[in-house]
């Protein structure tokens, strides 16, 4: 089974996320398929907008914790001390530089967020040139608390620092209702009129000629990318590969060897481990 679906429909490309047993969590492949599917729809002078979705309950959950925390996965996102924080920063520039295809992407990319979009997830949506959510779904990258710094860096270029640093210093979840009010999404709408809206959007794009649709994009990301966005990248995906090596961040891996994924993510999530000391966190009653 394909872990990313490629469709053309008239004038519209629609890439959908393939693992909905793991509500599409990211391994080593899907970064990469995921890029060949922008290519794909960029190269197809038919097609004028782009839609990301998922299949299943979410859009992403994230890196698959299962394959990288629980286990070790290739062996790329924890290694062996001493580490090669160059062989770090090869392996998670590569998966930044596959998400950001959608960013670079010469066609207009519309993301339908339900279900959850967190951690690498919104990594992924944050990309896109514009994020609906439902009202009920769920954005936020927890691995801020721990095991974690969002590569791409788009939290702040579209928060702004304050509203940035409130969901980056927390790692909380928000809403699709709260995100759109400080700004991170473009719309929530109800679950229910969630794909008519992001049809309707696609559709009114695609109205437009392809030429056009570049040259505004081309002009709006000249903006952001001339603030220093893909410096902030580089600074981003290298500490990324720190927050995993530290001692904190090899507490965390080896929790989830422990006792589960599922369990460390749960402490971590709800600030009841203490990962300096390696240990619960003893609250008052």
């Amino acid at each position: 089974m394909s872990k990313i679906l490629y469709e053309k429909t008239g004038r519209i490309g629609r890439i959908t996320l393939n693992r909905p047993d793991v509500l599409n969590a990211i391994d080593d492949e899907v970064p990469a398929h995921l890029s060949s599917c922008v290519a794909e729809a960029n190269a197809d002078s038919d097609v004028h907008a782009i839609i990301l979705s998922g299949n299943g309950p979410a859009f992403c959950a994230g890196y698959d914790l299962t394959f990288y925390a629980e286990g070790n996965g290739s062996g790329d996102v924890t290694q062996e001390m001493p580490w090669d924080p160059m062989k770090d920063y090869a392996f998670m520039s590569r998966n930044t530089d596959h998400f950001m295809a959608l960013w670079r992407s010469h066609k207009p990319v519309v993301c339908k967020v339900h279900g959850h979009a967190v951690a690498g997830g919104s990594d992924i949506a944050l990309c896109t040139d514009m994020v609906v959510m439902a009202e009920d779904a769920k954005i936020g990258y927890m691995p801020a608390r721990v095991w974690g710094c969002p590569t791409t860096a788009m939290w702040v270029y579209r928060l702004g620092a304050e509203q940035a640093k409130r969901m980056l210093l927390t790692g909380d979840q928000i809403t699709g209702a709260e995100a759109e009010r400080i700004g991170l999404v473009m719309k929530a709408v109800p679950a229910e009129v969630l794909g008519d809206e992001v049809e309707a959007l696609a559709e009114r794009m695609a109205s437009v000629p392809v030429n056009q649709l570049m040259m505004q994009k081309m002009v709006i990301n000249q903006a952001i990318e001339a603030m220093g966005l893909f410096n902030t990248q580089r600074l981003a995906t290298l500490l990324d590969g720190i927050t995993r090596h530290s001692p904190e961040g090899i507490n965390f891996k080896t929790r989830s060897e422990a006792v589960g994924w599922k369990h460390a993510v749960d402490e971590r999530d709800r600030g009841t481990y203490d990962w300096t000391e390696d240990r619960p966190i003893n609250k008052p009653q």
